[in-house]
């Protein structure tokens, strides 16, 4: 059995895994940040709200533009790009005093640059590892963000009653910084996935290959709703407990984490089917608890176990990989990663305007039940497609998205 221990050896995983660390450190804190001084300024929710989750709405710009980068660009240089631009947006934010107005057009434009970064990492961890490997290691990445957005929600929560903070922007924006060389001097420069021009017709004419597949449909409805709507309950944390915000988050994180690891590392594939089965619920019942006025320890407690439940997309993502060939991994795990943050914007806005509307603990509560609902309703497609596809085991796939697409090179080959 692959283990952790086997994929660290790797040297370019680790530096890949180390890249991302760090950019989740310096974004969790950076958001946090920013949705304390805004909801200081404003005492808005809705705009709390808005100005730490509202910038993955940008991801469906990107998606529908650049998305095609994923495999048609080099992977090396995209990455160094995207985090040099990641440090000079958060070093902005910390330099001056912004309204909150700009802040947020900010964020939202480095969002839209950044919205491609997603595709091109998952695109070339698949090619960092071996096939066997690839779970494991999106396992691995994923307790990276767990990670950080403990060490990031935790650290920031403290530093931001004891400096300014402009102080925690500038760690963030160090944070940033130092994934620069880790890209750039640890990871092989490979060539482009397939020969096509990066831009919107190429774009469009990936997803609309991709989304004619009908076993991908329910799997991207089922990692972006129901995710979603809980996204959409933590991004009232802040209102729901100001300061201690950071707490609730940093639990959501631990949990979130422990669920990565255990369903990643212990469970075989079909164990992880089973699992998701399950875990999907897990996701959200918790929640309801904050319909009740309980301690934030108890609080705590519930969201860590709730969170735990988004490692059900570790099994839908692994059935995504498999029913889509390998010249395409790159945007389809990109397409995955946008249509899902674009969702956690949105749904993000409709909880800090229905909070504003009621207050934030029934607010929470409404999303946690509309997200039972959904999964409660994508239960029978789900079953059907999580069913292995005739073409499993190909590595380049078949069907509609195979046809006409072009390999120019077999995976693993650095160019």
């Amino acid at each position: 059995m692959t283990t952790y221990r086997a994929i660290f050896a790797n040297r370019e995983f680790r530096n890949l895994w180390i890249s991302s660390a760090l950019g989740n450190a310096s974004s969790t804190m950076t958001s946090l940040t920013l949705a304390i001084l805004v909801d200081a300024a404003t005492g808005s929710a809705l705009l709390a709200a808005t100005i730490m989750f509202g910038p993955s709405l940008a991801q469906v710009l990107g998606v529908s533009t650049l998305m095609s980068a994923a495999d048609t660009a080099r992977p090396r240089q995209v990455l160094t790009l995207l985090s040099v631009l990641s440090t000079v947006a958060v070093g902005i934010q910390a330099a001056f005093g912004l309204s909150a107005g700009l802040r947020l057009v900010l964020s939202l434009a480095v969002a839209y640059g950044l919205s491609i970064g997603a595709g091109v990492r998952w695109g070339l961890l698949g090619e960092v590892v071996h096939t066997d490997q690839f779970v494991l290691g999106r396992s691995a990445m994923n307790l990276s963000v767990g990670a950080m957005q403990i060490a990031g929600f935790g650290v920031a929560g403290v530093l931001l009653q004891m400096v300014s903070p402009s102080t925690v922007l500038w760690i963030a924006t160090a944070c940033a910084a130092l994934a620069v060389p880790v890209i750039r001097f640890g990871l092989h420069d490979r060539a482009p996935r397939r020969v096509a021009r990066t831009g919107l017709a190429e774009t469009w004419r990936g997803n609309r290959s991709l989304l004619s597949l009908p076993r991908i449909r329910p799997l991207l409805l089922a990692l972006a709703l129901p995710n979603g709507l809980i996204v959409g309950c933590e991004a009232l944390f802040v209102p729901y407990a100001g300061s201690r915000a950071g707490w609730l988050l940093a639990a959501g994180a631990a949990g979130m984490m422990t669920g990565d690891l255990v369903v990643g590392r212990f469970l075989t594939p079909g164990g992880r089917r089973i699992a998701g089965q399950v875990l999907r619920f897990v996701l959200a019942v918790p929640f309801l608890g904050f319909l009740f006025d309980l301690p934030i320890a108890i609080l705590c407690v519930l969201v860590a176990l709730g969170s735990s439940g988004y490692s059900a997309s570790l099994a839908q993502q692994e059935v995504l990989v498999e029913l889509t060939p390998g010249e395409l991994r790159g945007q389809v795990l990109g397409l995955e990663s946008a249509l899902r943050m674009t969702t956690f914007g949105v749904v993000a806005i409709l909880a800090g305007a229905l909070a504003d509307l009621t207050a934030p603990a029934p607010a929470i509560a409404t999303f946690a039940a509309a997200s039972l609902l959904v999964s409660i309703v994508l239960t029978r497609p789900l079953h059907r497609v999580m069913r292995p596809a005739p073409w499993i085991g190909s590595p380049h796939g078949s069907g509609p998205v195979a046809e006409g697409v072009q390999a120019v090179r077999t995976p693993g080959d650095p160019g």
